[in-house]
């Protein structure tokens, strides 16, 4: 299933390079790291499919897919607890 920015997630980019996250409706904030910017821009590469997204950074890392998926898992399920993020079904 999906993941997308729930409604109201405004997202910038600070000026060293790293994705924020801000939340209008609970006005939490999540600045991402390296590893993190870079999962978020392939979950929106490839419409908040986390498997393809995993396949795409494994093979630019050249990491493992599975361990790849795990970690975008772990970071997805980070941001849901926040607020920030959302999956489709």
């Amino acid at each position: 299933m999906p993941v997308r920015p729930v409604p109201g997630v405004k997202v910038t980019v600070s000026q060293n390079g790293r994705l924020q996250l801000f939340s209008t409706l609970t006005e939490k904030r999540f600045e991402c790291n390296g590893v993190g910017t870079a999962i978020w821009i392939a979950l929106r590469q490839h419409d908040g499919k986390t498997g393809a997204a995993a396949t795409m950074l494994a093979d630019l890392w050249r990491t493992d897919p599975d361990n790849t998926l795990a970690d975008i898992e772990m970071w997805v399920d980070e941001l849901t607890d926040a607020g920030l993020l959302h999956t489709e079904l």
